[in-house]
């Protein structure tokens, strides 16, 4: 029987560790050759020194149980770099596939004490690297279509946060960064459609170095499999890269410990019409000022509540 990604061939960026590990592990067992790309600093705030080890690694790892994949070590935020990660995935297995972009850094800081290179690397990291090797592959998959007169086979998964939408107070970077991603997945999935290439962003919650202030409390289980290991995101991933998921496009789901919540595009709460051509600043008064003291303040919650920790 053949498996579902047989005949495939995936880039997984930031799959040294964690997260990327874990997908570019699954993609592999449904049938993908997989380029598994990891910069390799050891840092999660990227500092350190860049180490082909990770990548080598999680490509030995698959290659040991049977499948095929090779690394890269380069930097998805360099435009150059990331040409040559699609170019070699392209080169080795004859064609790409599949983008699952996940690699990204924190440097944590409350908006008044940010610096600007604190801003910058974690936008060009997250936000730069996803549209870099996004570019490249899109570039590549219309090539292909406009080639052969009609579609391909084409899938990019992104990776969000749920920071970008329940606000996180010391990662202003990180929640624009994870907000673009979002922004960036839905006009990619509209302007690929008709190439026959889809585009989905999940946003996970799992445990991994990235995260491990996150889910301080939440202590792994004695026994069972752990509600935030990174094992449970693996398998949309896989879904989202397969045929089976091709009507499934343009879409942001959460996903964690056995559950995938599908999130809806931003809907209307309320509408307010000026009485006259435009309003007036005693009008807007009248209106907003009641509305928002009717709901609670900003309608904001503590992270834990919002992201539904507490029922971890």
């Amino acid at each position: 029987m053949s498996l579902p990604l047989e005949g495939l061939t995936a880039i997984v960026t930031g799959a040294g560790r964690g997260l990327g590990r874990t997908e570019a592990l699954e993609l592999a067992r449904l049938g993908a050759a997989v380029v598994v790309n990891d910069y390799g600093q050891p840092g999660r705030d990227g500092s350190g020194a860049a180490s082909a080890t990770p990548a080598e690694e999680v490509a030995a790892e698959i290659r040991a149980a049977g499948g095929r994949a090779l690394a890269h070590t380069g930097d998805v935020a360099d435009r150059e770099q990331a040409r040559a990660l699609v170019d070699l995935a392209i080169g080795e297995f004859g064609k790409l596939d599949i983008v699952v972009n996940n690699a990204g850094i924190l440097r944590d800081r409350m908006v008044f004490s940010m610096s600007e290179d604190e801003w910058d690397s974690v936008i060009r990291v997250h936000l730069k690297g996803h549209f870099n090797t996004t570019h490249f592959a899109s570039a590549h998959w219309r090539a292909r279509a406009k080639a052969a007169d009609g579609s391909v086979y084409g899938r990019i998964v992104n990776t969000s946060s749920e920071a970008f939408l329940a606000g996180s107070a010391g990662q202003p970077n990180y929640a624009a960064a994870k907000g673009g991603i979002v922004g960036l997945t839905t006009s990619t999935a509209l302007a690929l459609a008709k190439y026959g290439v889809t585009a989905n962003v999940i946003c996970p919650r799992a445990r991994t170095r990235m995260t491990e202030d996150v889910f301080h409390g939440f202590e792994v289980p004695e026994q069972g499999l752990d509600p935030l290991a990174p094992e449970h995101v693996a398998p949309l991933v896989g879904y989202l890269a397969s045929p089976a998921a091709a009507h499934v496009n343009g879409q942001l789901l959460v996903v964690h410990g056995g559950m995938v919540a599908v999130v809806e595009r931003p809907r209307v709460a309320a509408k307010f019409d000026a009485k006259q051509d435009a309003f007036t600043y005693d009008e807007l008064d009248a209106l907003l000022g009641p509305y928002y003291a009717e709901r609670p303040r900003g309608e904001t919650f503590a992270a834990a509540e919002v992201l539904g920790l507490k029922h971890l």
